[in-house]
């Protein structure tokens, strides 16, 4: 058995977030899902992690899955054996970024919910898959599986994040920063200036013709990515 992995999926995702990728990443493997709609605190998302996972993991997060990957970076890095950012940001929080979440956290909490799984459809693809059909009632569905309350929690812990890029300064082990080329949430310069702080230890791909779901958009250029990271 090789060594674990743990996927930390992104706001308002779940375990499916990783499906087209998940024969494959598990074979001769233990992979674990992260909790992340429970607490409302990176912080307590990452504790909570650390909890479950075994002592020495690598780890894989999508977006705010990015995010908490960091915050357990900023606990145990000893326990992390590699790393993989895939269409996130080590930025930190700030009332510009966090403006809108609070608009989107009142809307859920006024019992608009719905409203707002529709409005981050917009931007969560690439243009040309806003009419894909199949992969919408997919990320519908992880929304509905996260709930409102969920979403409170996640929109809450990622409006707290600090600044993540001295993390990626001090991480010498194999990383994997991935990103689509026509995501709007964590664009191509993000993954580009993290690729830099981190060095020659890290790997940048960019996918075309995808958005900030990359696994789900691109699962077999993603999937290739993350094996040859794993290898």
């Amino acid at each position: 058995m090789t060594e674990p992995l743990v996927l930390v999926p992104g706001l308002s995702c779940t375990a499916a977030l990783y499906a087209p990728q998940w024969v494959e990443l598990s074979a001769g493997r233990l992979v674990l899902v992260a909790d992340h709609a429970r607490d409302d605190s990176l912080a307590g998302i990452a504790e909570r992690l650390l909890a479950a996972a075994p002592p020495r993991f690598a780890l894989c997060g999508l977006s705010m899955g990015g995010y908490i990957a960091f915050e357990v970076l900023r606990r145990a890095p000893e326990r992390v054996t590699r790393l993989a950012l895939l269409d996130t940001s080590a930025k930190p929080a700030t009332p510009q970024t966090n403006e809108p979440r609070a608009q989107m956290i009142a809307l859920a909490q006024k019992g608009a919910y719905d409203n707002v799984t529709t409005l981050l459809w917009q931007r969560l693809v690439a243009p040309a898959r806003l009419t894909d059909e199949p992969l919408r009632l997919v990320v519908r569905g992880m929304a509905e599986a996260i709930g409102a309350v969920g979403f409170v929690r996640q929109q809450t812990a990622i409006m707290g994040r600090p600044d993540s890029r001295p993390l990626l300064r001090g991480f010498d082990k194999p990383t994997l920063i991935l990103v689509g080329e026509e995501d709007e949430i964590t664009p191509v310069e993000e993954a580009r200036d993290m690729a830099a702080l981190a060095g020659g230890t890290a790997e940048l791909a960019i996918i075309p013709d995808c958005g900030h779901l990359s696994t789900l958009e691109a699962p077999e250029p993603v999937t290739t990515a993350l094996r040859r990271w794993l290898a």
